[in-house]
């Protein structure tokens, strides 16, 4: 039995050799990768501008697949999530949070998670393995597809408007595979979103921020979460590999560079932990230390079962907020969503188990 290649796994470059290599030319690929990602086409017979010989070529060699989808859920406020399953029965979350007239797919780069960050519930799931590439694009397809925003639409008419890289796993823990999967997504040809409409998170991989950047293009946000060494250990394991002071020098190195712009800096709202006005206050010197521009998204614990933390009241994450935008850093604090079918942030886990 031949086993059948899977396009969405190749960049365009290699989608034009692989055609070369079974002798045809290499407009083809342009031709090709119109069908799947400005189209959506699955189905090799559909693809009406290429000769019958080659589309039999195609479908007797080649596959096109969608991660399938086992089971979605929708929240009162409209945050639509979905479990994937991919071939090898492996599964992850993506979720969908709609605005009035777009909205941003957040997408998963792993099957669970080795960062272990105390307060994530994908964190109290190992890690399992990679993402492939195509694993990675066919969730924002499977949106797509749901959406149904095929043909892609132009940016003042797409509802699927932004992506976030802050599903389940590390990005820069499967980087080859994500910085292929985003120039994907980004390509002018196909799918189309633009570099500045894609957020890829971090733990605070230091070594490879600024390489990850350069060769994508996208916006950074960094999952700070505390304004010391000491309290993010506690609650950050990475943070004995990579302390706050070499990621601040990757950020610093990054906003040097030519394509830089704005950074991020996820903040978790845990009472009693980080969320004091010293806590604020080190946060400032912190930025003003590295000069860094920044803003930061304060975000209120989302609770998860089994988990021993506790989010700040309301009056405290005020009062951080006013400190910090006093300051000059904007400082927003982020609405929940999806809390009722555990899809904000920090509640994804593929836990359902298999019929």
């Amino acid at each position: 039995m031949t086993i059948k290649k899977e396009l969405t796994e190749l960049t365009k470059e290699e989608l034009q050799n692989e055609l070369e290599s079974i002798g045809e030319k290499s407009f083809r690929a342009k031709q090709l990768w119109q069908w799947i990602y400005f189209r959506g086409v699955t189905d090799f017979m559909e693809m009406s501008n290429l000769s019958l010989s080659l589309r039999e070529k195609l479908s007797q060699h080649y596959t096109i697949t969608r991660p399938k989808i086992v089971d979605e859920q929708i929240s009162i406020d409209k945050t639509h999530k979905w479990l994937l399953e991919f071939n090898d029965g492996q599964r992850v979350e993506m979720v969908y949070i709609p605005e009035k007239d777009r909205g941003a797919v957040c997408i998963s780069t792993q099957v669970g998670c080795a960062v272990g960050c105390r307060f994530c519930h994908t964190g109290s799931q190992k890690l399992t393995r990679n993402l492939t590439v195509g694993e990675i694009v066919g969730q924002f397809m499977v949106a797509r597809d749901v959406y149904k925003e095929w043909p892609s639409p132009t940016d003042e008419t797409r509802y699927l408007s932004n992506i976030v890289v802050m599903g389940m796993g590390e990005p820069l823990h499967n980087m080859d595979n994500v910085i292929k999967a985003l120039n994907i997504l980004t390509d002018c040809d196909g799918i189309s979103i633009s570099r500045r409409r894609i957020t890829m998170s971090t733990s605070g991989i230091a070594p490879k921020i600024v390489e990850a950047l350069q060769k994508t293009g996208v916006r950074l946000a960094v999952s700070l979460h505390a304004p010391n060494n000491d309290i993010r250990s506690q609650i950050m394991p990475i943070n004995n590999r990579y302390k706050i002071e070499e990621v601040m020098k990757a950020c610093a190195e990054y906003q040097n560079g030519e394509h830089s712009r704005y950074i991020t800096f996820e903040y978790l709202m845990l009472k009693g932990i980080n969320d004091s006005q010293e806590c604020a206050k080190e946060l400032i010197s912190l930025m003003k230390k590295y000069k860094l521009r920044a803003t930061f998204n304060l975000i209120p614990f989302n609770p998860w079962p089994g988990c021993g933390f506790a989010p700040s009241d309301k009056k405290t994450i005020e009062a951080f907020s006013k400190t910090l935008d006093q300051a000059g850093f904007a400082s927003p604090v982020r609405v929940a969503r999806g809390q009722d079918i555990l899809a904000a942030c920090g509640q994804l886990k593929s836990k359902k188990t298999k019929n």
